[in-house]
Order: C-alpha cells, then structure tokens, then sequence
C-alpha cells in the first residue's frame, strides 16, 4: 500500500474523510484556507531557490502578488485581508532571516521509504519542505501557515517530523550515527516562530509501527466517520452520515412526518416533564429514519439529534496475564476490566500497550442519541 502522511494525519482524524478522499476519490473544492498556505509556500521556496544573489524583499513580494488568487475568497474585504497578512508573513520572515545566512541542501524534495517486512511491505511518499546543512549536522524543516502554534511537546513527538526524519535517513543513511544532530523543525509563519526537537532511533521505530497500525485498519475497511473541530472545513459534509441531514434542502428527500418528529423529540428531551411513551415513539421514528437515510445527525428547526454507539470491551484474561506478568504488573491489575488496565496503561512498554489493544474485544454495543438545541 502507498499512503501519505497527509493521507495517515486524514484517516487519524477522520477515517471515513480519507475514504472519500483516497479511496472514493471524490474531488472538493480546494478551501482558501489551502489556497493561502500553498502560496506562502510557493513564495518561501523562491526565496530560497539557491542562486548568485537571493531575493530581495522587494522580489519576494513581486512573487507573492503574482502567484495570489482573490477568486477563492467569499468577499473583497476578507480576500484584502489574507492579502495582507500574506504580506505580513514575508516581511516578518526578512526581518528575522536572512536567505544569504542558510546552506540550502534541498528543497520541496520528494521521497518514498518503504515500511514493513517482505511479506508486508507499504510505501510512505511525502514532500520535504527543506533541508539545511548545518554547522554539526542537518535541519529538516516544514512551514505551516496554521493560525494556532502548538507547544513544544507537540513538536517533539509530531509524526510528521519522525517520517521526514526516516525520508531523510533513507537518503543519507550514514547520517544514523550523528542522530543526535539531526534537527527537525516546524516554522509557524503567522507566529514568526520556530520550534525544533531531536528524534531517536527508538521514536522512529514507534512512528513506522503508528502507520503499519493505520494502514492495517484501512485494509480492514474500518471507515467510521469521528466528529473532530476539522469538520467545519471538510468538504465532504453533504455525504457524510453526521452532516448530510443538513442538506436536506437540496437532496428533497425528507418528508414533514419525519421533519415534525425531530423538532417534536427536540422539545419532550428539553422540557421539565417529559411524557416517556411518547419520547420512545418520536425516538424510534428518528432512529428508523436515521438508519432509512444512513445517517448519524439530523438537524431541525430546533436543533440537533445526534446519535451514538457506546461499546464496551472485554479483556481475554489469559493473554493479559501473559503481557503483565513478566512487567510484575498482573497482581495491579487482579481482575481484568478497563478501568485497572487503565490505571496502568501510562507506564507500560509501548509493546506491552500494543499487546493489550490486540486482547481487547467489543463485549456490547447500545446506541443512543443526544440533543442540542439552537
């Protein structure tokens, strides 16, 4: 299998989203969001394009205005200013960098480094935004345009990074030894920040072993769609099972039956005395809808029904004996349920968790539904 980190950081968010995108292969939009932060990135590659003399400010700005596109901003008032905070971002980076001052390895470089056994062997493909040569090592950096920085710890354990890290690895495998000076770094150019971090061997291993883990739940087919803040941006809102009921309007496909049971239902769940009879029929009226039109939410003219699957698992008692016994962690534990495995999980081995997952089995399943009012 051939993924991405792009495609691995869509599925841990949201696995039905990379079906639709990866699998499905159903085209949106690009948002101007994607627009902005692929011409920021578009204007720091010319500025380091290594030649006699590096662009000016001047120059840089010329190449911004040139590469920019208003026709995806909603209105001339938001399009003037991401505009401007496009030129914001340039003139920051001049002031707190001189292009002359980097030794430039490469940049935009393209790889693919293969994961896994012979018998099971997947292709990781990606992007390197750049790569400096350094006084005792490297620098591999990647620029984001997010509005949000996140801490230090973020960095120091970013996925992204690891895999750049490994593409790097595979291209100057030597480098291994001098691991220690390897650099990785995400420029926050809205911020006018740089946060960097070291990797070792050992994180590198655990990286591999979160995309084999991935890529194995894609081939199992496991798509559910998880409601995450990203899905305010995602394009796909019309098809999915937790958004599609609020484009009703444009698939005309309900009825005023239906209609009128989701705002009903809205109001007995809210209200001080709830006729219970009544709330059950309204309740599996929605329900039976729900599973008519696959969907997960539906939206009234009062607000949301939303429902959910609760699970609850059960331990093979026998392999959990085996993982935690030679930890001296079995008498922790005495009797196998969730909350004293949990309890423990945070100071296992790694493999020993990923041991535990594996003896993990869905014991029931009840679903239910929420309401949020307007």
């Amino acid at each position: 299998m051939r993924i991405s980190y792009s495609a691995f950081d869509t599925y841990q968010n949201c696995p039905l989203k990379y079906k639709f995108q990866n699998i499905d292969r159903i085209k949106t939009p690009k948002s101007k969001e994607a627009v902005f932060g692929s011409t920021v990135h578009d204007t720091m590659k010319f500025i380091h394009t290594p030649s006699i003399l590096s662009p000016t400010l001047d120059q840089a700005m010329e190449h911004f205005s040139l590469a920019w596109n208003p026709a995806v901003f909603d209105s001339p008032d938001e399009e003037r200013a991401a505009f401007s905070q496009g030129v914001r971002i340039i003139q920051d980076y001049y002031q707190k960098n001189n292009p002359a001052n980097f030794n430039i390895v490469d940049l935009e470089s393209r790889f693919q480094i293969e994961i896994g056994n012979k018998e099971n062997q997947h292709v990781i493909s990606g992007i390197i935004d750049r790569i400096d040569k350094t006084e005792d090592g490297y620098e591999i950096i990647d620029y984001k345009t997010t509005k949000k920085m996140p801490s230090q710890d973020k960095v120091d354990s970013d996925m992204q990074l690891s895999v750049y890290l490994q593409a790097f690895l595979s291209r100057y495998p030597k480098e291994i030894d001098n691991i220690g000076n390897l650099k990785v770094s995400l420029y926050y150019l809205k911020h006018g920040v740089k946060l960097s971090a070291t990797r070792t061997v050992e994180q590198l291993k655990k990286s591999e072993q979160l995309f084999l883990e991935a890529i194995q739940l894609i081939e199992q087919g496991k798509f559910e769609a998880n409601m995450n803040p990203l899905c305010d941006w995602c394009g796909y809102q019309n098809i999915c099972p937790m958004w599609k009921h609020k484009f009703k309007e444009t698939r005309k496909i309900d009825t005023e039956e239906v209609n009128a049971a989701i705002d009903e239902y809205i109001e007995l769940k809210s209200a001080i005395s709830i006729t219970k009879d009544r709330l059950g029929e309204i309740q599996e009226k929605v329900l039976q809808y729900m599973d008519q039109e696959g969907v997960e939410r539906v939206f009234g003219s009062q607000g949301i029904i939303a429902r959910s699957v609760r699970k609850t698992y059960k331990y093979d008692e026998k392999k959990i004996r085996e993982i935690l016994e030679p930890l001296d962690k079995w008498e922790s534990v005495l009797k196998v349920d969730g909350i004293a495995l949990k309890q423990i999980m945070e100071i296992l081995p790694y493999n020993a968790k990923i041991e535990i997952e594996k003896a993990k089995a869905v014991d029931k399943e009840s679903k239910s539904i929420a309401v949020k009012k307007k």
